[in-house]
């Protein structure tokens, strides 16, 4: 599905990321960990075309889109939920979602919304509602339905979990599972280390913008380096 080739990434002067390889297969979850400034949410805006690589290469389902504009990336099926929501606060809900259909067609949409409102039921009654009201578990629920509406092959989810009483943490990873389940490939950056590889099928830890680990989720949570560095075993 994704493949990240040896890529490199920086602010002006200030390298970001140094040679990243990884990849994301389909139908899978794959979570990225690590600490503050490792450069997780740097290569999630480099993949959305936000930034713009240095070098090495960005592969979805065998096509080039280092080079593509956001909108051009996301008709190719790639959506990116930022961390902080980034919703518009003074909108509905409903208008909200509505932002993350903006290329499909007006017939589509409707379907778009109902199943948006299946995954998140508690939007579907608070529709008319304006977003900047709403308790922070569910503008997260906004935020990653906005992502849904565009219907991506690929959802890459930034730090779903920030924030959000404990509770509401283990709905939007109870959510995120039940959005694999359905054939949709996740790429998840989270600092919650155990929920994060608890589900992923394959994970990587990164630190001061390089991959230092990788292996399935399993054997990351058994990792002794990673449960003393991320989970305080």
């Amino acid at each position: 599905m994704l493949f990240i080739e040896n890529l490199q990434v920086a602010y002006g002067k200030v390298q970001a990321l140094w040679g990243v390889t990884l990849d994301v297969p389909q139908g899978e979850i794959v979570s990225l960990v690590g600490a503050n400034g490792a450069g997780k949410t740097t290569l999630l805006k480099t993949v959305s075309g936000i930034l713009r690589r240095q070098a090495g290469s960005i592969t979805c389902d065998g096509k080039r889109i280092e080079e593509a504009s956001p909108p051009e990336i996301v008709k190719h099926g790639v959506v990116h939920v930022p961390e902080g929501r980034k919703l518009f606060p003074e909108m509905t809900v409903i208008d909200n979602l509505l932002m993350g259909a903006y290329t499909i067609s007006q017939l589509e949409r409707p379907q778009r919304l109902g199943r948006v409102f299946n995954v998140f039921p508690v939007l579907k009654e608070r529709q008319k509602q304006i977003a900047g009201t709403l308790s922070g578990g569910e503008q997260q629920m906004v935020a990653i339905g906005r992502g849904l509406m565009a219907g991506p092959k690929l959802l890459m989810l930034d730090e779903p979990s920030l924030g959000l009483a404990p509770l509401l943490v283990e709905e939007v990873f109870r959510v995120i599972t039940e959005i694999n389940r359905s054939g949709m490939t996740l790429l998840l950056v989270e600092q919650n280390t155990q929920h994060a590889l608890s589900l992923a099928h394959k994970g990587f830890v990164m630190e001061l913008g390089r991959i230092v680990l990788s292996g399935s989720g399993s054997e990351l949570l058994a990792n002794i380096d990673v449960r003393k560095a991320y989970l305080g075993l």
